[in-house]
């Protein structure tokens, strides 16, 4: 059994994954120790890890998950990874970025593909059928633009957005003119890359993921595949390309 660790800004993804391939549980943590790693190498029978992240490691959770493990992978620029890395600076690329690029060709292989995660930061990143990592682009995350409109203003209120709540055209309140506007401004957004890369390649498959995704799922087409554990689906492919 693997044990992937995605670390993002604000909390921990782990999942643990068959040998076939298939993920069988999955956690959500808002910070990751080595108690924990321990406790889950204690309950199942985990041979290899990997971890992933944004954000400095703690040593002891590293050295927990290293002495652990048959196999462990610190997943960095530097590790090897079944799709070609095009980036021009790879130490610069975020870890995520490229294990959601190797998820989505694991689950789509020999298809272009644009991959939009929805986290803190929006990145929208494109692989070719011929499986190179081209590049992407980052943009603002939903939180991150409602609270740049509250704090670099005098009046606007900060507006928390449900993700099922509707969001109407034009709002009548400033709250809702402020969710509209940049719900909204996301979903043009992601409709413009979408239209662009469509005219550019004809085939080709569009992923959604983050912890923000919902917000807009309904609003982008049926022509997106949403898939929520995506960058762990690629960090179990990285490590298993590791282990051979």
């Amino acid at each position: 059994m693997n044990i992937c660790i995605d670390q993002g800004n604000s909390r921990t993804k782990v999942a643990l994954f068959n040998a076939e391939g298939k993920l069988v549980k999955n956690f959500l943590y808002k910070s990751f120790t080595s108690v924990d790693a321990e406790r889950l190498f204690s309950l199942y029978p985990i041979q290899n890890s990997i971890i992933s992240s944004v954000v400095n490691l703690e040593s002891s959770m590293v050295n927990a998950l290293h002495r652990l493990s048959k196999r462990f992978v610190l997943f960095d620029h530097l590790t090897p990874v079944p799709i070609i890395n095009d980036y021009a600076t790879p130490e610069t690329l975020g870890q995520d970025r490229l294990a959601a690029a190797v998820g989505a060709a694991t689950l789509c292989p020999n298809e272009n593909l644009l991959i939009v995660d929805m986290g803190s930061a929006i990145t929208y990143d494109f692989v070719s059928e011929e499986g190179h990592f081209l590049g992407g682009n980052i943009a603002p995350g939903l939180k991150m633009r409602l609270s740049a409109l509250h704090t670099m203003t005098k009046k606007l209120p900060l507006v928390e957005v449900d993700e099922q709540e509707l969001i109407p055209l034009y709002g009548q309140k400033t709250r809702d003119a402020i969710a509209a506007g940049v719900l909204r401004g996301i979903v043009f957004e992601l409709k413009g890359y979408i239209r662009t890369i469509s005219e550019r390649t004809p085939h080709y498959k569009a992923f959604l993921t983050g912890g923000h995704a919902p917000y807009v799922l309904g609003h982008v087409g049926q022509n997106v595949r949403y898939e929520k554990q995506l960058v762990l689906i690629g960090l179990n492919q990285i490590l298993e390309y590791n282990k051979r």
